[in-house]
């Protein structure tokens, strides 16, 4: 079976009661019928299927860690109080995939702080953000799932840690569009959070929104920082001239120089030479909602990599409109 896949709820209750170790994701109805087992899931009806880019309720992404112990791996919740402490709980050697409820505290708390949390970016942490329908947005409300306790969450996160061998070993990838456009203006913000009224512009004062208008500056593509050579992005969500206010998909930080994402040519075919290439090995696979809508990726692949399209991705820390995959990689 391809490890990552669409399946029926019938299917994928199969493979719980068989002892696999899965990452899913779907609609809340489909993922609440399902047995106790060790599984971790979030609610979505968007994907990335071998076929191509797929919007359904009717299924469920089932993404089987085939490097996975069914025996040692270590399924958790965690709390807003408690989620620091993950990397601390995750293996000295292996891997965690996290999953956080969109627009919740948890998922604000771990944004804003999780790259300061004790022993974050010293072991492998990837996952993502669980959402809605784009239709449903503040009206339902996203879920996480911790299949072995059976219980259906909007207010915690739900974990998986996964040792491995000391022949195996995680490693994480981050397929980014984007970089700094290096005629752009740089941009820095008074303080953290997921939106900014007042920001400087190569150290003048302005209104953001104003800036954002007077240089016709287009919100598809994102702001980004460069962290010691890590292209980070943050996205726009909204620009609300009545209240001078942008809100982003992830925090912008103060102190961070951000500049605006360069312009680039046909997004799908270089998200598509992106992704493409054998990718062995592959245990985890996420994309972003903003490439699936501004990459027009319905019924179009991202080369062989498939999963969940997701309101935020995780590479150690929150992203936005990135591919996210993690590997493990055999040796000696």
């Amino acid at each position: 079976m391809n490890n990552h896949t669409l399946l029926s709820i019938d299917e994928t209750a199969a493979l719980i009661q068989a002892g696999k170790v899965l990452s899913l994701a779907g609609d809340e109805s489909l993922l609440a019928q399902l047995p106790a087992g060790r599984w971790i899931a979030g609610t979505i009806p968007y994907f990335v299927d071998t076929e191509g880019g797929i919007e359904t309720r009717d299924h469920i992404f089932v993404t089987e860690l085939t490097a996975a112990d069914g025996a040692t791996v270590d399924i958790r919740s965690y709390t807003v109080d408690t989620i620091r402490h993950i990397a601390e709980d995750a293996p000295d050697n292996g891997y965690t995939i996290v999953i956080l409820p969109a627009m919740s505290a948890i998922h604000t708390e771990f944004a804003n702080h999780g790259r300061d949390y004790e022993q974050m970016f010293l072991k492998p942490l990837a996952g993502w953000v669980a959402g809605v329908h784009l239709s449903e947005i503040g009206k339902a409300t996203p879920k996480v799932f911790n299949g072995l306790t059976g219980a259906m969450l909007s207010d915690q996160a739900v974990a998986l840690h996964v040792p491995l061998p000391s022949t195996m070993t995680a490693v994480i990838h981050i397929l980014n569009l984007f970089r700094q456009d290096p005629d752009a203006d740089v941009i820095t913000f008074p303080g953290d959070g997921f939106s900014a009224t007042t920001c400087h512009v190569n150290g003048e004062p302005m209104l953001f929104a104003d800036y954002l208008a007077a240089r016709r500056i287009n919100t598809r593509h994102p702001l980004v920082a460069d962290y010691n050579g890590a292209r980070i992005n943050t996205s726009y969500q909204q620009v609300d001239q009545d209240s001078k206010t942008v809100k982003f998909y992830a925090p912008v930080f103060a102190g961070i120089e951000y500049r605006q994402a360069a312009p680039i040519g046909d997004y799908v075919r270089e998200f598509d030479a992106l992704a493409e290439g054998a990718h062995d090995g592959v245990q985890f696979s996420c994309n972003c909602i903003l490439n699936y809508l501004y990459g027009e990726l319905q019924g179009r692949r991202t080369g062989d990599l498939a999963g969940p399209v997701t309101f935020g991705e995780i590479a150690y820390q929150l992203l936005n409109q990135t591919l996210v995959y993690l590997d493990v990689q055999h040796h000696d």
